[in-house]
């Protein structure tokens, strides 16, 4: 990224929480990907987003350049860590995205905190485990550190040169992932937030899933882009570098935003 942005470190419910800070204006709050950082989920959309509004996004727990705590990853944990870093930061209320798990994240902070939020956009993220094919799941249960792309665990390095914390965010990633149980469909629809569900094509949980989550949610709106995971978002992927998905994204982001 070539903006400018402050930095610095929030001691969050016993974590040593890195965050970042761009632009000015009304907040964002911006919460990455599992097994990713905020440059490697969100490096692409920043820069642009940041000319209209204040961003701030963290990496999350054992993610990053954040430590890690005596205690499983949960997104209930992660919705609590965020809201704490919020009120670190003296930020009483603002809008929020998350990607993938992040998106997961954002669906606990609506049903815990939800006078946080003024708008929600939840990105390529699912309720409920019926909302991708069973191999998936089954794929945790003999996963190892070889079966991470090799490009994030080079950016995990980058930033936390420490091998033994990435297999341990490797391990905390899929142990969550074995064990998660969702939320239902009453839980869903007590969302009574303005939001937008965006979701590839041929993403992880299903378009079907994704148009489920739209009608649930009272106030949303829907976005179904032609791509795979991670691409309209701007993922630091080679396979993503030349994509002018991001742009798109960008525009249906703050159109959601603006409106009044």
């Amino acid at each position: 990224m070539t903006n400018e942005f402050k930095s610095g470190y929030s001691q969050v419910n016993g974590l040593n929480m890195y965050y970042e800070i761009y632009g000015q204006g009304k907040p964002l709050v911006m919460i990455h990907g599992g097994g990713s950082d905020i440059h490697v989920t969100f490096e692409r959309i920043i820069p642009q987003l940041s000319m209209h509004r204040q961003i701030i996004a963290m990496d999350m727990q054992t993610h990053g350049r954040t430590s890690d705590r005596e205690a499983n990853l949960s997104f209930q944990q992660d919705a609590d860590d965020v809201a704490q870093l919020l009120k670190n930061l003296s930020i009483s209320k603002a809008d929020f995205l998350g990607f993938s798990n992040g998106g997961q994240t954002l669906i606990e902070i609506a049903l815990r905190h939800s006078s946080l939020i003024n708008k929600l956009i939840i990105c390529s993220a699912f309720y409920k485990r019926s909302a991708i094919v069973p191999q998936f799941w089954e794929g945790f249960n003999g996963a190892t550190i070889d079966h991470m792309p090799q490009r994030l665990k080079n950016e995990f390095l980058k930033v936390n040169d420490n091998p033994a914390a990435l297999l341990n965010m490797f391990n905390r990633d899929v142990q969550r992932m074995k064990t998660f149980k969702g939320w239902t469909d009453e839980q869903m629809k007590s969302i009574q937030l303005p939001t937008f569900i965006m979701n590839g094509t041929h993403d992880v949980g299903s378009v079907e899933h994704a148009v489920e989550m739209y009608r649930l949610i009272p106030n949303c709106e829907l976005a179904i882009l032609p791509t795979a995971h991670g691409e309209y978002i701007g993922e630091k992927d080679p396979e993503f570098a030349h994509s002018k998905l991001p742009d798109t994204t960008i525009a249906l982001i703050e159109r959601f935003l603006d409106k009044t």
